[in-house]
């Protein structure tokens, strides 16, 4: 059994944040995923970190060095991008509107 309880009104709530319907079996697999990656998380809270760095790089080499021959990420330049049309740039657009892209209401003002 789950240390964190993902109950029915957690679970509904959860989906609705995400814009994601789940029924069934699905909803259990779900829930028992979630109640998984709940346990992890609340296993983490507990580890000792005590002395512990912060991460700042996933390695050791250093990435800001003075010569460029010894750079390990490329120089950041500012480059113009292609520019193309606006008759290109909505050529495969789902919804379109003259010379804009449609695209469906996302916030509701009512609430």
């Amino acid at each position: 059994m789950s240390k964190v309880p993902m109950d029915d009104a957690l679970l509904d709530h959860l989906s609705h944040l995400a814009k994601l319907r789940f029924s069934g079996e699905e909803r259990d697999l779900i829930r028992r995923d979630l109640e998984r990656i709940l346990d992890f998380i609340h296993t983490l809270e507990h580890v000792d970190t005590e002395g512990v760095e912060p991460l700042t790089y996933l390695s050791d080499r250093t990435y800001l060095l003075d010569s460029p021959e010894e750079q390990v990420l490329r120089q950041d330049l500012v480059e113009q991008p292609p520019s193309i049309s606006h008759q290109e740039a909505l050529k495969n657009a789902p919804g379109k509107d003259s010379d804009y892209f449609r695209v469906p209401k996302v916030l509701d003002k009512s609430s």
